[in-house]
C-alpha cells in the first residue's frame, strides 16, 4: 500500500497521474489500431465498428459501478489501515465481476441485431456492427475482472503493476489486429471478426496477468475464497458508491446513441465521421483524464483519514492542473484537426464531418475537466450522486433539443455540436456548486476555489 495522506499532495496527483496517463493511452491504442485497420476497409465498415463500439459505454457504465465502489471504499480502508475491510472489498468486487461477466454475454449476443438495427445507418452498417459485436463480446465481459482488480490497486495507492498489464495486452492487440483485420503474414485478412477476436484474446491474456500479479506480489488485498460468496450488506456499500458513476456512463451511452440515430440520416460517412471524431477526442483527453483517476484515491485515503485540508488541497491542485492541460488540448483541435482525423481515414467526407466536430466540440474542454476533476472528488468523498444529477441534467438538456431538431428542415450536424457544448458548460457549472455543497457539509465551511 501507499500511503497518501502523508507528503505533498500535487507530489502524489503527478505520481500516480504519470503511469495512468500512460496505461490510458495504450488503452485507448486498442481502438485506434482497430480504427486504422477497418478504415482501410472502407465507410461501412468503419462504420459499423464505430456504432457497435458504442456499446462500449453501456458495459463501462456497469464496470464504472464495480471499478469506482471498489476503489473508493478500499481507499478508505487503506486511510484508515484497516487492511480487513479492504480484502472483504476486494474479494466481493471479484465475485460480483464474474457475474457481470456472465452477465455480458447472456444479454449481449440475444441483443446484437437489435441494439444495431436501431443505430445503423444502412443494411450493410448493421451487418458490419453485428459481425464485431460478436467477437468484441467476450472480451467486454472479461473487462470486468480487470477493472475489479486494477481499482483495489489504485485505491491502495499503487498503479504500476495495472499500466505494464495494459501495455502489454495493447503491444499484443498491435501484433495481432494486422494479422487478423488486414491478413498480414496469413493472407486471411477477417475483417471486424478479426478485430473484435484480437481484443478479445488481449483482454483474456491481460486478465491471466494481473491474476498471476495477485498470486505472486500483493499482500494488501489478496484472493480469499471464503470472502467470495456475496454478502449483501457488502455489495450494498459497493452499489451506493459505484451506482451513480455507473449511470453517468450509462448516460453516456444515451448520449452517443441519440447522437447517431440523429445523424444516421446524412449517411455512413457522417456516422463514421463522428466515430473518428469522437475517438480521437477521447484520445486527446487521455491526459486529463488521469489526472481525475489520481484525484479520487489521493483525497479517498485522506477522507479516510479524516484530512479534510489536504481534500481541499487536492482539488485545488487537480483543478488548476486540468484546466491548463484542456487549454493546451483545446488549441490542438483548433489548429490541427484535420491532421488527427486524416490518420485514420482518406475520404474527404468523413475527415470533413470529423473536422467540423472537433473544431466546435473543443470548445468545452476546459468545463469537461472541471466535470472530470469534480467527479473524481466525489468519488473520494463517497457521494457520488451529486455528480450523477449533474450528468442527467446535461443529458436531458441535450436529448430534447437534439431529437427535436433531428425533424426539423434546416438541420445540420453543426447544430448537435453546438448543443453538446452548451450543455457541458452547464454540467460543470452544477457540477461545481454541488461539490462546494459536498465539502461544506462534510468538511466544514470552506470556499471552494
Amino acid at each position: 500500500m501507499q500511503d497518501l495522506t502523508e507528503g505533498p499532495i500535487p507530489g502524489h496527483l503527478a505520481r500516480m497521474a504519470m503511469p495512468i496517463a500512460v496505461g490510458m493511452v495504450f488503452q485507448t491504442l486498442y481502438y485506434l489500431v482497430d480504427l486504422y485497420f477497418i478504415g482501410q476497409l472502407g465507410d461501412t465498415a468503419l462504420a459499423g465498428l464505430s456504432s457497435a463500439g458504442n456499446l462500449q459505454f453501456l458495459i463501462m457504465a456497469v464496470t464504472q459501478v464495480l471499478g469506482v465502489g471498489t476503489m473508493a471504499l478500499i481507499s478508505h480502508a487503506a486511510g484508515r489501515k484497516d487492511r480487513d475491510d479492504a480484502n472483504l472489498i476486494f474479494n466481493q468486487s471479484l465475485g460480483m465481476a464474474a457475474l457481470c461477466g456472465a452477465g455480458t454475454l447472456v444479454v449481449g449476443y440475444p441483443l446484437s441485431h437489435v441494439y444495431m438495427g436501431m443505430l445503423g445507418a444502412d443494411a450493410g452498417t448493421m451487418a458490419a456492427g453485428v459481425t464485431y459485436l460478436y467477437w468484441f463480446l467476450p472480451g467486454l465481459g472479461l473487462q470486468f475482472a480487470l477493472i475489479s482488480m486494477g481499482s483495489a490497486l489504485r485505491g491502495t495507492g499503487i498503479v504500476k503493476p495495472t499500466i505494464i498489464v495494459q501495455v502489454a495486452t495493447v503491444a499484443l492487440n498491435a501484433v495481432l489486429s494486422p494479422i487478423m483485420i488486414a491478413g498480414w503474414m496469413t493472407g486471411r485478412p477477417l475483417g471486424l471478426m478479426g478485430a473484435g477476436l484480437s481484443t478479445t484474446i488481449s483482454v483474456a491474456v491481460g486478465v491471466m496477468l494481473m491474476f498471476a500479479y495477485f498470486v505472486r506480489l500483493e499482500r494488501f488485498v489478496v484472493f480469499e475464497a471464503a470472502l467470495m460468496p456475496p454478502r449483501p450488506a457488502v455489495w450494498k456499500r459497493i452499489l451506493a458508491v459505484g451506482l451513480p458513476p455507473g449511470g453517468e456512463f450509462a448516460l453516456m451511452f444515451v448520449y452517443m446513441a441519440v447522437i447517431y440515430w440523429a445523424i444516421r440520416g446524412f449517411g455512413p460517412e457522417a456516422q463514421a465521421g463522428f466515430g473518428v471524431g469522437s475517438r480521437v477526442m477521447q484520445a486527446v483527453f487521455l491526459p486529463a483524464m488521469a489526472i481525475a483517476f489520481a484525484t479520487a484515491p489521493v483525497a479517498g485515503q485522506n477522507m479516510g483519514a479524516g484530512r479534510g485540508d489536504r481534500v481541499r488541497e487536492t482539488f485545488r491542485s487537480a483543478v488548476w492542473v486540468l484546466s491548463g492541460i484542456m487549454v493546451l488540448l483545446t488549441l490542438l483541435c483548433q489548429v490541427r484537426p484535420g491532421a488527427l482525423i486524416g490518420f485514420f481515414t482518406d475520404d474527404p467526407a468523413v475527415i470533413a464531418v470529423g473536422v467540423q466536430f472537433l473544431r466546435i466540440i473543443s470548445i468545452n474542454f476546459v468545463a469537461t475537466g472541471i466535470v472530470f476533476t469534480c467527479s473524481g472528488m466525489f468519488q473520494a468523498m463517497g457521494n457520488t450522486v451529486p455528480s450523477l444529477v449533474a450528468s442527467a441534467t446535461r443529458i436531458v438538456t441535450f436529448t430534447i433539443p437534439a431529437v427535436w431538431m433531428a425533424g426539423q428542415p434546416w438541420f445540420e450536424l453543426h447544430h448537435l455540436w453546438f448543443t453538446s457544448v452548451a450543455t457541458v458548460a452547464l454540467q460543470a457549472a452544477a457540477s461545481w456548486w454541488m461539490l462546494h455543497l459536498e465539502m461544506e457539509k462534510k468538511l466544514g465551511r470552506g470556499r471552494v476555489r
